[in-house]
């Protein structure tokens, strides 16, 4: 027991370890959007193309994703991931190189794709590594790696990306053409370097999966219980619990992504400085990471997984209203508080979907992934939205959506025939 006990341990630090880098690289989104803005002279819709190109490959590529982990298994699976990753990062430093915004999204989108990989092997191996009940916990400390990460990437990009962002702006309309693009060019090429470190601390970190002794964790056969219950399943379409969750990951991602990646640009449009605003998607996460600690403590000893994200979801209703009805400093502090509405949501989606699938988990988790699309969606339904009202009427998108995960939470999850 001892044994089984540090091998866990073990494992969980691995797998910590990726999360901070799935949020390391997500969380940079909140200053590409911007920044992209800036450097590539786009509008709202145009910028929020950033969130599109990274989360759709979570579409497009999470069956593919599946198909690989069953030729690899979970651990050569995230290797996989890192090195594709890897790729993606790569195809950035060439973007920035000629301020070519298609490359720069399809850096995003390979980017996306290894995440993807990454996802699809890290979330369920982290909720079947132990007792059913206790996932969340799991989970949020996963979330915590994830948001730490979230903290500091933006901080770090925001001091290279965004320097003198306010002062550059408004200098633009003076200046002649030629001074315009090399000043733009300069702009771009900001994020040359910290791109060349992430791709090679990716390539070492596939390196170290690929040789190190995480255990493998079989998904494919049942127990007594469940092959009983599940001998006349023959699809995964005749789980609904599953696909009722898989539409609440879409709306929660959608809603995470926004909270997190337009508060920054929310902030300046409601006359904060970049100087101050770049800050904002960091106060988000760092909110998040309060959710998560609470998360440990109280899940399942005080609170049970479905009775979370019942309170997650009517506190996403009150905090998006009250940024809808309030001005300023208060409204874009409301957006920067969904981080707490939204931290537990992720942990207690996940053990609530899978429960009970056995052989169909890793397709489950597939579908689950895919969900992850939502990031690409929703926002880009704000950035039209801020386009054709206003950046902050924009926000009406997330009521409906914090709405069906109360239904979830209440009813969806227990519906299994």
């Amino acid at each position: 027991m001892a044994a089984t006990s540090n091998n866990t341990s073990r494992s969980i630090v691995i797998i910590g370890i990726l999360f901070f880098i799935f949020g390391f690289v997500t969380w940079l989104n909140s200053v590409l959007i911007p920044y992209l803005k800036i450097a590539c002279e786009l509008n709202n819709f145009e910028s929020y193309l950033v969130a599109f190109a990274f989360y759709i490959s979570y579409l497009v590529m999470a069956i593919p994703s599946s198909r690989v982990l069953k030729l690899t298994g979970f651990k050569n699976g995230m290797s996989v991931g890192l090195l594709v990753m890897a790729v993606g990062t790569i195809i950035f430093i060439p973007a920035a190189m000629t301020r070519t915004y298609m490359l720069f999204l399809l850096g995003l989108f390979v980017q996306g794709t290894g995440l993807a990989i990454l996802q699809t092997a890290a979330n369920p191996y982290i909720t079947i590594l132990g007792p059913i009940e206790s996932a969340a916990k799991r989970i949020s400390i996963m979330g915590i790696c994830n948001k730490v990460a979230g903290v500091i990437a933006p901080i770090v990009l925001g001091a290279i990306a965004l320097k003198d962002a306010d002062e550059l702006v408004a200098s633009l309309d003076s200046l002649t053409l030629a001074e315009k693009a090399e000043k733009l060019d300069e702009l771009s090429g900001r994020v040359i370097t910290p791109y060349i470190i992430m791709t090679i601390v990716l390539i070492g970190l596939a390196i170290l999966i690929y040789f190190s002794a995480l255990p493998e964790v079989e998904t494919d056969s049942e127990d007594e219980n469940l092959e009983e219950i599940n001998k006349n399943k023959t699809s995964i379409f005749q789980f609904p619990h599953l696909l009722l969750g898989t539409l609440a990951l879409f709306l929660y991602v959608g809603v995470e992504v926004i909270a997190g990646d337009t508060v920054i640009s929310y902030g300046a449009a409601q006359g904060i400085e970049f100087e101050t605003a770049k800050f904002f998607t960091s106060l988000t996460l760092g909110a998040m990471i309060v959710g998560y600690l609470i998360g440990i403590v109280a899940i399942p000893k005080y609170i049970s997984q479905q009775k979370v994200l019942q309170i997650s979801a009517i506190l996403g209703v009150i905090l998006g209203v009250a940024a809808i009805l309030t001005n300023g400093i208060v409204s874009v502090l409301c957006i920067s508080l969904l981080g707490l509405a939204n931290a537990l949501v992720w942990p207690a989606i996940w053990p609530l979907a899978i429960e009970g699938l056995g052989r169909f988990t890793k397709i489950g988790s597939s579908f689950l992934i895919m969900a992850i699309a939502g990031g690409a969606i929703l926002p880009l339904g704000y950035g039209l939205l801020a386009d054709k009202l206003d950046p902050k009427m924009a926000y009406i998108i997330v009521i409906p959506a914090y709405l069906y995960l109360w239904f979830f939470a209440v009813k969806g999850h227990k519906i299994r025939n």
